[in-house]
């Protein structure tokens, strides 16, 4: 339920920050201005004994995070691919939230896998080990067939895990309405439509019979990629809640002394992991959202092996060339072409000045521009782009959020495998191969054969059709009829119900 109610679990979540010692370690990683910190800690800490005290083993901010649930932990995650943003430190301790979580027992999870399948464990696989990653939503345990000997990975979902993130995200909805409401000037961020994306995202993720689907499709757009591998998944032994995959063997992609101790080129590894993920976002439209160091390992030959499609990102064709646009301009330094497209998809209110739209945005790229290789960064240009975009009443659109995203914690994975990497650099051909196949003559001919074919479908019809519009909009607009004093009376009733019911609805958030 998405009342009220809600606000203690949002009052839990600064208790349980303040309580664990977190929240002066964030508002410091973040540079939070000095007001902003005094003022989170003044409204934390009265609050503090309704927090979770956390397992005291751990890091501040991984106990923290811990204790408060899996949407939470989701959040870690990313911050743990950007030390650039919250420092090597911290992004190192956050990094066990990728697949280092406490796990929950081998017997719970053989009975929910034989519960799906139908059958014992034992008939099904040997040495089943115990669980070799453990996450936010599921943990692995590596097996082997018994029927073929091969070694497979076994992804279970966590207990209650639906139950978990149902809670955390009414709770991220009543925050949203509180803010549409109460900063009326954040309502162009759409902050209740950045939720629902991410609920559809989770939910998603949730169903393990999508995620298979999801590695399938992958699977079949990279199969010709070069230093790229997935593993297949064993259909037969998959369901909603359990997920058997072939078994992927290589060194995690976090751990850059194992990497540099087999002998693989952090600098090539990085600049491949930024390069394929815009491959696959431009040129499929279907890119892995979920790309940290946790789900990615490097194989004994030195391809990139990806793991765990539970969040899959989704853009379709004139959004690609939209964001291409976009970032060929800025490697381009052309700041009046990126503000004609921003204008042209309709991102910026067409009442707004071109002119000064596109002189903001040099204000944007140039300083980035001028940085150090090591210093240039997708997500300040992002941030600073952000900043722009709300002086020019630009909404948030939320087809971009996942790609953007991930955009970001690419960046980190790439920027900790080589530090001194050009992010524009490594971009460029990738953008400029887009762009050359998808937007020159021969892409215009086509297209133009695409919308004759979609034309000749309809052929017989199209006389009609186009007859039909015509008339409708000739035709006068039918006047409305008078209402008697009854309808009146009625319609006067439910207005003031309607209303009532608002000022209600209001006055509960507050």
């Amino acid at each position: 339920m998405r009342g009220p109610h809600n606000l203690i679990r949002l009052i839990r979540t600064g208790a349980t920050l303040e309580r664990t010692g977190a929240m002066g370690l964030i508002m410091e990683a973040f540079e939070a201005p000095p007001l902003v910190r005094a003022t989170m800690r003044a409204l934390a800490w009265p609050f503090q004994w309704l927090g979770d005290r956390g397992d005291p083993t751990t890091p501040p901010a991984v106990r923290a995070l811990t204790a408060l649930g899996p949407a939470y932990i989701k959040f870690g995650q990313i911050l743990s691919t950007r030390p650039d943003l919250v420092g090597e430190e911290l992004a190192g301790q956050l990094r066990v939230l990728q697949d280092k979580l406490p796990p929950f027992s081998i017997d719970t999870a053989k009975a929910s896998i034989a519960a799906e399948l139908g059958r014992p464990v034992e008939e099904i696989y040997d040495d089943f080990s115990p669980p070799v990653a453990a996450a936010s939503i599921a943990q692995v345990h590596k097996a082997r067939l018994r029927e073929t000997g091969e070694t497979v990975a076994i992804k279970v979902l966590r207990p209650g895990i639906e139950r978990a993130f149902r809670r955390d995200i009414d709770a991220f909805y009543f925050a949203a309405r509180m803010v549409e409401v109460l900063a009326p000037g954040a309502r162009r961020l759409r902050p209740t439509d950045v939720i629902a994306h991410f609920e559809g995202v989770v939910l998603g993720e949730l169903d393990l019979r999508l995620e298979a689907a999801s590695a399938s499709e992958f699977a079949a757009n990279t199969q010709g990629d070069e230093g790229f591998r997935l593993p297949s998944v064993h259909w037969h032994l998959s369901s909603r809640r359990v997920m058997t995959m072939e078994w992927a063997d290589g060194v995690p992609m976090g751990d850059n002394a194992a990497i540099d101790a087999a002998g693989h080129d952090r600098v090539v590894l990085g600049a491949r992991v930024l390069q394929l993920f815009l491959s696959h976002a431009l040129r499929d439209g279907y890119f892995h959202a979920d790309m940290h160091q946790g789900n990615l390992k490097v194989a004994a030959d030195g391809d990139i092996l990806a793991y765990d499609f539970g969040i899959m990102g989704h853009i379709d064709e004139y959004t690609r060339r939209v964001y291409a646009e976009i970032l060929y301009g800025f490697i381009k330094r052309d700041y009046a072409r990126v503000a004609e497209v921003h204008f042209e998809a309709g991102y910026v209110p067409r009442d707004r000045d071109v002119v000064a739209f596109a002189r903001a945005l040099r204000a944007v790229g140039e300083p980035i521009f001028g940085m150090d290789a090591s210093r240039i960064s997708m997500g300040n240009l992002l941030s600073y782009l952000f900043e722009v975009t709300e002086q020019f009443g630009m909404e948030t659109r939320t087809e971009l959020i996942l790609l953007q995203r991930t955009m970001v914690v690419v960046e980190g994975v790439a920027r900790s495998l080589d530090p001194q990497i050009n992010i524009w650099q490594v971009a460029r051909p990738v953008v400029e191969d887009y762009i050359r196949r998808t937007m020159g003559p021969r892409a215009a001919l086509r297209d133009l054969g695409r919308t004759a074919l979609v034309l000749s479908r309809y052929g017989p019809r199209l006389p009609g059709l186009v007859e039909a519009a015509l008339i409708r909009q000739a035709a006068p607009a039918p006047a409305p009829p008078p209402r008697r004093w009854r309808e009146r009376a009625l319609w006067a009733t439910g207005g003031l119900a309607a209303g009532a019911g608002i000022a209600f609805g209001v006055l509960a958030l507050i």
